[in-house]
């Protein structure tokens, strides 16, 4: 993380939250009433919420979330937030909210709602960010600008040192854990163990994760989302968001 985000960041709450967005235009201007009454606030904290702060992560990601949500918006609009405001600083972006009666796509498939729309519109948001940030696209010397710009929306690779951490995370909770014992592993023992170890002791199919794995950090083919998953999608029957962009970079398209 840089200097200058180390020593602005400060934990919000409410109060202070609140202090902050009428110091801020951007997000002040959102509030006056009327169809701009609402947006979304989001602070990246140093480390993995779910576990706690005994899992440090780094501030970054929030930069990388906002930076692939501008470019994605830019070439998707349809079904990407917009982002109205970002301090690097303080590891927080201001963004449209996505209203109700938009869902977690999560809860709406547990429930066994039906989403007519959601291959069409994942298809389209695939297709238009996979497309229009790869060499299918842009010949090599924009590709390799894109690539290496420090400055948004680009992912910079100055600063892959900093984004590290989260390709870190999702190298060791997708393709090294799951095949190794790891505190982090959840299943339900010990009517699960005979599997786990099974997984654990699967030659064949470690080689082909670690196939995987040296396709996720050596191909840099097109900007993406890096961790779209049904958690990470927010629907309607007619509407289709995707958020959560905090582990895009220039990686494989598949």
């Amino acid at each position: 993380m840089t200097a200058e985000a180390e020593q602005g960041f400060r934990q919000l709450d409410e109060a202070s939250l609140v202090a902050y967005i009428k110091a801020t235009p951007a997000l002040a201007s959102r509030l006056g009433g009327g169809s701009l009454d609402s947006i979304e606030i989001k602070e990246a904290l140093p480390y993995v919420r779910y576990v706690g702060d005994s899992w440090p992560m780094t501030w970054e990601r929030a930069y990388f979330e906002a930076s692939t949500l501008r470019e994605h918006g830019r070439l998707c609009p349809e079904h990407t937030p917009e982002v109205c405001h970002f301090d690097r600083a303080m590891s927080l972006m201001g963004m449209r909210y996505i209203k109700p009666p938009h869902i977690i796509l999560r809860k709406g498939l547990i429930a066994g709602v039906e989403y007519p729309l959601l291959a069409d519109h994942m298809s389209d948001y695939m297709a238009k960010t996979l497309f229009f940030t790869s060499l299918l696209y842009n010949n090599s010397t924009d590709h390799i600008r894109k690539e290496v710009s420090p400055l948004p929306p680009f992912i910079a690779v100055e600063s892959r040192v900093e984004l590290a951490p989260t390709c870190w995370l999702m190298e060791q909770v997708v393709f090294s854990d799951p095949y190794r014992v790891s505190k982090f592993n959840r299943f339900t023992s010990p009517y699960l163990d005979k599997d786990a170890e099974a997984v654990r002791e699967d030659d064949e199919l470690k080689l082909e994760a670690a196939e995987l794995k040296s396709m996720f950090i050596e191909r840099a083919q097109a900007l993406i989302h890096g961790d779209l998953h049904y958690a990470s999608i927010m629907v309607t029957t007619g509407s289709t968001q995707i958020i959560d962009s905090e582990f895009g970079f220039y990686g494989p398209m598949g």
